[in-house]
């Protein structure tokens, strides 16, 4: 078995220190260490985390690979120092039964990048009416745990009960997309000053924030685990925070471009900032990061929801809903979170890596960077400073908001069980 001696990183921002690999574990961690005949790698006081898992991405295939392809998502996985990532059902055919997230899961088992769980749908065909086969999945090669309709929401209070009910036999959760579809009939964008002054649907916060109230109170009362997706409002984080307080079981996501972006960038008209659900005011964003920096929101997600090239680039009404994230995720905390003071890196390994990998019973993901731990691991220039080309994305999309914006931190090294997948921000 192959040694990599990782010389002088710094791990979770700490002091530097050396870190040999043999084979897929960690075998040791500390000063000064050596290895016969190991590839070493002068790590020079790069941060190395535990790899990145992702609660949240869309990987597009089954149906729709010309979006994007297990493969092509999963190199965009290793590339944004990603080792394990969450695959959306809103696949077609839509991931509710056994064959289909075992064909999800194989396909990832194949591309070698990171390791990619498929998440089952919570109703057949993501029509709210009739609960998929739940079980099936969960029983499947795949061994789903983490249940989600995410694209729309269970609106239907009663099937989101059984749903809750059922994953409790086996330690399952529900991700649950929190828009009310009644109060978002025709929504474009965030219902505020600025959708007012475009002339554009407005998406009224209160349309999250009411099916989140439903959902943590129906996980009180099955006493169940619900996980809240894309969290994007002041008053979601309230009702979060006070549902935490009373004991209920609920965790909550937020995405990168929520920590960052906000809805006066709708002005431009650019569908690239189109996205669901949408962007908010400052004063969201603001308690957002807080949040997420006092542990009422419990991860980073990055929602990568990837779109060719004709679905973005057309009016605004007509436009797709999404951006690609999986690269850029890492840089977006960094400039939110790391340099405004409000995480250190090891509060990013636990909102990128150990909180998610709970989450969603990601077995040997999000584990310590020490001796006898599986070498998934992830090596980030942080003094790096550089602009977004997605010309040179791994992912089969370009639809980033960044385009052109210079971001803190570049991901030069991610191994998958000691097997390096991106070498001086190549992929293998």
């Amino acid at each position: 078995m192959s040694k990599t001696l990782i010389r002088g990183a710094k791990v979770l921002g700490g002091e530097p220190q050396d870190v040999l690999i043999d084979g897929t574990v960690i075998e040791a961690v500390g000063p000064g260490l050596s290895a016969e005949g190991a590839e070493v790698v002068e790590a020079g006081g790069k941060v190395l985390l535990p790899g990145l898992v992702d609660l949240h991405t869309h990987l597009r295939e089954p149906g729709r690979e010309d979006s994007e392809t297990v493969l092509t998502g999963t190199r965009a996985a290793a590339s944004g120092g990603y080792t394990s990532v969450f695959a959306m059902a809103n696949t077609f055919p839509v991931a509710d039964t056994a064959g289909v997230v075992e064909q999800v899961w194989r396909l990832g088992q194949e591309s070698g990048y990171c390791d990619v769980q498929p998440i089952g749908a919570v109703t057949v065909g993501l029509e709210g009416a009739k609960l998929a086969e739940l079980g099936a999945m969960h029983e499947s090669a795949a061994g789903v745990t983490v249940f989600s309709d995410d694209g729309k929401c269970v609106h239907d209070a009663v099937i989101m009960r059984r749903a809750l009910e059922y994953v409790k036999a086996f330690g399952g959760v529900v991700a649950q997309h929190a828009q009310e579809p009644r109060l978002t009939e025709g929504a474009q964008m965030n219902e505020g000053v600025v959708s007012a002054e475009l002339g554009l649907g407005g998406w009224p916060a209160v349309a999250e924030e009411s099916v989140i109230a439903r959902d943590v109170l129906l996980a009180e009362h099955v006493g169940s685990r619900v996980h809240i997706c894309h969290l994007s409002t002041a008053g979601s984080v309230e009702i979060v925070r006070w549902a935490k307080s009373r004991g209920i079981d609920v965790t909550a996501e937020v995405t990168p471009h929520h920590l960052l972006l906000t809805d006066e960038l709708v002005r431009s008209y650019n569908p690239v900032y189109k996205v669901n659900p949408p962007l908010r005011t400052e004063r969201d964003v603001m308690a957002l990061r807080e949040a997420l920096a006092d542990g009422t929101i419990d991860i980073v997600a990055t929602d990568h929801a990837p779109h060719p090239h004709e679905d973005k680039d057309c009016e605004w009404a007509a436009a797709a809903m999404g951006m690609v994230g999986l690269e850029t995720a890492l840089s977006v905390v960094q400039e939110t979170m790391v340099d405004t003071g409000l995480l250190d890196w090891a509060g990013v390994a636990d909102r990128m890596s150990v909180t998610p990998a709970r989450i969603g019973r990601a077995t040997g993901h999000g584990r310590p960077v020490s001796a006898g731990e599986p070498a998934n691991l992830t090596l980030v220039d942080t003094e790096y400073r550089g602009g977004v080309d997605p010309a040179g994305f791994a992912s089969r999309s370009r639809n980033t908001p960044y385009e052109g914006r210079e971001l803190p931190g570049r991901v030069t090294h991610t191994w998958l069980r000691g097997q390096a997948t991106l070498v001086d921000g190549k992929l293998t």
